[in-house]
């Protein structure tokens, strides 16, 4: 059983690709690093995804639901960061009434850094396939009142990432992805 974390790698056409969306394949990667380097084992598996392709018509995301789909009763979750990486607010979810009461709670162990809200709908052009066909999906939602400043610009550079606001963004992948890895059974479709 797989508990999908990711982001993409996407904006190059004028600047690093920084915002959008290194951040969101930093805050993947260092999730499933702090659970490994605090020697938790989960009791399903962490599985991240460095997508390609997003912009191109989401064609690594296609290649990989292809590859993956026959599978689909086995994935948990899958979350996708494409917002940028700004001050956490909370989750977007998609999945069912039940779920999103588990979701909601494993959120209240974000209050002590106050990142608790949990959204209507969750979203992710790599994802999509997913929550289509059953598969509970979260994004993450952050402040984008400077998002679009950046957005696929040559201002699109490390120096728009704050350390800060990153930590807090993998803070908050990292306690739900680990949360809903270790459960007794998997969220309810």
């Amino acid at each position: 059983q797989v508990v999908l974390v990711s982001g993409h790698l996407d904006s190059w056409d004028v600047g690093q690709g920084a915002m959008d969306d290194g951040g969101g394949a930093f805050i993947s990667w260092e999730a499933l690093s702090l659970i490994k380097d605090l020697g938790l084992r989960p009791k399903r598996t962490l599985r991240l995804v460095l997508w390609t392709g997003e912009e191109q018509g989401g064609v690594g995301a296609k290649q990989y639901y292809q590859l993956h789909k026959e599978n689909i009763s086995n994935f948990d979750i899958v979350m996708e960061s494409d917002e940028g990486t700004f001050k956490p607010s909370g989750l977007g979810f998609a999945g069912s009434a039940e779920a999103r009461d588990i979701v909601t709670e494993i959120m209240t162990l974000l209050q002590p850094i106050n990142v608790t809200d949990v959204y209507d709908t969750a979203a992710g052009t790599d994802i999509a396939f997913w929550m289509r066909d059953g598969v509970p999906g979260a994004s993450l939602h952050s402040d984008i009142s400077k998002y679009f400043w950046f957005h696929h610009s040559q201002g699109d550079t490390m120096t728009v990432q704050d350390p800060n606001q990153m930590n807090l963004c993998a803070a908050v992948w990292t306690v739900v992805s680990y949360v809903i890895a270790d459960m007794e059974e998997m969220l309810p479709r």
